[in-house]
C-alpha cells in the first residue's frame, strides 16, 4: 500500500465517496468541510449503473434503494407538441443488461447515506464547519491534527484545492441555465410521467422530469441555452429570471408554459464547466469530481463521474507507489470523462436543434429500437472499475 492516511477536502458525494473506498482499501481519512452542517442541495438526482455498481460494491446501496425509485423507460420527448420521439427500457432492463440498477432520488437521500456510513467507518472523521485558505499538510494538519500522505480535492467547482496543482482546470460559465424546482403529485399535470424520466426537448432547450418518492412529487429542471448570468452560484429566481424563463421556452406546449410558470420557489442556476488542466501535482494532491472536470448536465453523469473517480483513486493509490498512482489515476479517468463530455456535448447538439436539424433529428430517434439505444449506452453504463 502506498499510503496509509489521506485528507479529503469536501463532504459532497465526491468527498464521502472517496472517504469509504479508501477505507474499503483500509486507508483511513479526515474529511473536511466548511459547511457546519451538511443538509440537501438542489432537488433531484439520476443515478445510472455505472454509479449504483460503485456504490453497492461500497455497502450503501441497499439503503438508497429503499428510497428512490427505478424508473420504468428513459424517455425523449417533444417539447412542442408532447409526442414521444424514442424510449430507452429502465427498471428490470437495467439490472439485466448492465448488472446493476438505474434510480432516480433526492440528492439529500444518496448524501446522507454516504454520511451515515462514513460516520460509522471508523476510518473515516469528519470535520465540519472548517474553512481553509490552502490544502497544504501544515494547513490542513491545524485542522485535524494529522498530517496526509494524500490530499484529495473534492471541494467542487470552485475548488480550492485546485490552487496546489499547477496548471489546473479553470471554471468559466457555459452559457447554459438551469431553472430547478419541484411540483407535488397532486398539483402534476398529465403530461409529467409518473413511472420514468422524459426529457422533453425544443429550441435551444430542454426539460428533465422525474417522480420523486422522498416528497411525492416531480423534480423538474429546465435547462436553456443563449442565457446570459452575472452570478456564480444559485439562488432564487425572481420576477426577472422568472420572466427570461418563461422568454426562453415561447413556443413549446402550453402544458408546459404553465407548468414553468407556476413553478414555487425555483432556483436559477448559473451552469459552469472547466477546462483542460492537470489533475495532480506529481506528488501528493490530486482532484476529483466538478473540481476536475465540471461539465454539463446533458449526459446526468454529474455525480456518477465524481463516484467513479472516488473508487478509480483509492484503486489506484492501494496498488502502487503514490505519484505512479496518481499519474496513472489522471491517464484514465481523464479518458472516461472525455468521452463523457463529448457524449454531452452531442446530447447538447441534438436537444437544442432547430429548423431542419430537429426535423432530422426527429425522424432519426424515431427509426432506432430500444435495443440499438441501448447498445449505444453500454460503454456508459456498463462501466466497470476494478476493486
Amino acid at each position: 500500500m502506498s499510503i496509509m492516511h489521506a485528507t479529503i477536502v469536501g463532504a459532497g458525494v465526491a468527498g464521502l465517496t472517496t472517504a469509504l473506498s479508501l477505507a474499503a482499501k483500509g486507508i483511513s481519512s479526515d474529511i473536511i468541510e466548511q459547511a457546519p452542517q451538511l443538509g440537501e442541495v438542489g432537488a433531484g438526482l439520476q443515478l445510472s449503473p455505472n454509479a449504483t455498481r460503485v456504490l453497492a460494491a461500497l455497502g450503501v446501496l441497499a439503503e438508497i434503494e429503499r428510497q428512490w425509485l427505478e424508473p420504468r423507460s428513459i424517455r425523449l420527448a417533444s417539447g412542442i407538441d408532447l409526442r414521444s420521439l424514442a424510449d430507452l427500457p429502465a427498471g428490470d432492463f437495467a439490472r439485466n443488461r448492465w448488472r446493476a440498477p438505474y434510480g432516480v432520488l433526492h440528492r439529500s437521500t444518496l448524501q446522507q447515506a454516504l454520511l451515515r456510513a462514513a460516520l460509522n467507518e471508523p476510518l473515516c472523521k469528519l470535520h465540519l464547519g472548517h474553512r481553509i485558505d490552502g490544502v497544504g499538510a501544515d494547513a490542513l494538519a491545524h485542522v485535524t491534527g494529522r498530517r496526509p500522505d494524500l490530499v484529495v480535492g473534492a471541494d467542487g467547482a470552485w475548488s480550492v484545492a485546485r490552487d496546489a496543482v499547477a496548471g489546473a482546470p479553470n471554471v468559466s460559465f457555459s452559457g447554459n441555465i438551469a431553472w430547478r424546482f419541484t411540483v407535488a403529485s397532486a398539483d402534476a399535470p398529465a403530461f409529467l410521467s409518473r413511472s420514468g424520466v422524459t426529457a422533453h426537448l425544443g429550441p435551444r432547450a430542454h426539460l428533465v422530469s422525474y417522480p420523486l418518492n422522498e416528497i411525492d412529487g416531480f423534480n423538474l429542471v429546465a435547462i436553456a441555452a443563449g442565457a446570459r448570468s452575472d452570478e456564480s452560484w444559485a439562488l432564487q429566481a425572481d420576477a426577472a429570471r422568472r420572466a427570461m424563463l418563461l422568454e426562453q421556452f415561447s413556443g413549446w406546449h402550453r402544458d408546459i408554459r404553465t407548468v414553468l410558470a407556476g413553478a414555487e420557489n425555483p432556483t436559477f442556476w448559473p451552469l459552469y464547466q472547466a477546462s483542460e488542466g492537470r489533475w495532480q501535482n506529481g506528488r501528493d494532491t490530486v482532484l476529483i469530481g466538478d473540481a476536475a472536470h465540471a461539465m454539463m448536465p446533458f449526459s446526468a453523469q454529474g455525480a456518477a463521474m465524481a463516484i467513479e473517480d472516488a473508487f478509480s483513486l483509492a484503486h489506484h493509490v492501494s496498488r502502487t507507489a503514490l505519484p505512479s498512482a496518481l499519474s496513472s489515476f489522471e491517464t484514465e479517468r481523464k479518458a472516461r470523462a472525455a468521452r463523457v463530455k463529448a457524449r454531452g456535448d452531442f446530447n447538447r447538439f441534438a436537444y437544442h436543434a432547430r429548423g431542419p436539424v430537429r426535423i432530422a433529428r426527429d425522424l432519426v430517434l424515431s427509426l432506432r429500437s430500444p435495443e440499438k439505444l441501448a447498445a449505444d449506452l453500454d460503454w456508459l453504463y456498463g462501466h466497470k472499475i476494478d476493486g
